[in-house]
């Protein structure tokens, strides 16, 4: 199991680190208290593989339980479990500027004096950022930037494996799915719809899939879609995405869709994560 503590200074962006974290697959939880990390580790260890990376943010937001750290990460250790330290950082003027975008008050700024809470932080945060086995000063970076460095550090091996594609089929007649990042149109296929012995049954079914499959458009548009969709991927991971969504409609999401839909993931399901889904496949339709 990979556990990750997300720890630094009020406003360098662990929030948002936390939310990249996720995209890359982790159980993430926020403001966790120090004394709670060994029963969590514990409970995550139990899990039966099912949740093999972890990531949890701790800050000063704890108050006093904050200065529990030092027995929590003895406890990981003294009990085996690995653990990794991510330490960011922003300089003064930044996180000044941050907080004040945000109009909110530093947690140890009581009286409102924000330089003298960010320096009473980082007093406070020197000893660990010193254990810290990442620090990454995100003074400069955009959201984007800082997912491409998270990304490097903590990602998969095979970025491929962070990119969840979502197939989706679905009826033009009942409305475009509203997450869809590619919309591909499947109403030029022959209807089987119109085939007394086939308009009963779902595109699920073989002798549906078969009588779409028979015709030598069906064929191409398969081969052009994959190819097209194989050459996207690079790209949308090079861009830091970890969700796509191909959508591929007909006029009642019942029939043509959820052929061609089917197809597609099980070629894809070859190299990636995917998911298949039939939006409108128990609507009915023509």
């Amino acid at each position: 199991m990979r556990f990750v503590i997300i720890t630094g200074m009020s406003g360098a962006g662990k929030t948002q680190a936390l939310r990249h974290f996720e995209d890359l697959g982790y159980f993430c939880m926020d403001n966790l208290p120090p004394a709670l990390i060994p029963k969590f580790a514990e409970l995550c260890s139990q899990s039966a593989g099912k949740v093999n990376k972890v990531a949890v943010v701790m800050d000063i937001r704890g108050g006093e339980w904050f200065d529990n750290f030092s027995e929590a990460l003895l406890y990981l250790k003294c009990n085996n479990y690995r653990y990794e330290i991510l330490f960011l950082e922003a300089d003064e003027q930044t996180l000044i500027r941050r907080y004040k975008e945000v109009r909110r008050q530093h947690p140890l700024a009581s009286d409102g004096n924000i330089l003298q809470g960010i320096a009473a932080e980082r007093d406070k945060l020197r000893q660990l950022r010193e254990r810290a086995d990442w620090i990454i000063d995100t003074t400069s970076l955009t959201p984007h930037q800082l997912r491409a460095e998270l990304q490097v550090r903590f990602g998969s091996d095979n970025a491929r494996e962070n990119l969840v594609i979502r197939v989706v089929s679905f009826g033009f007649k009942h409305g475009l799915p509203l997450d869809a990042d590619l919309v591909f149109d499947a109403r030029f296929l022959p209807n089987p719809h119109y085939i007394p012995d086939l308009q009963p049954h779902p595109g699920t079914t073989p002798e549906v899939s078969a009588y779409v499959l028979q015709w030598p458009a069906a064929k191409e548009f398969l081969k052009r879609l994959l190819d097209l969709i194989e050459w996207l991927i690079p790209l949308y991971i090079q861009e830091g995405k970890t969700h796509l969504v191909v959508a591929i409609g007909c006029t009642g999401g019942r029939h043509r869709s959820v052929v061609i839909a089917e197809q597609l993931g099980a070629s894809l399901l070859e190299q990636h994560r995917v998911l298949i889904e039939h939006r409108d496949v128990a609507i009915g339709g023509r």
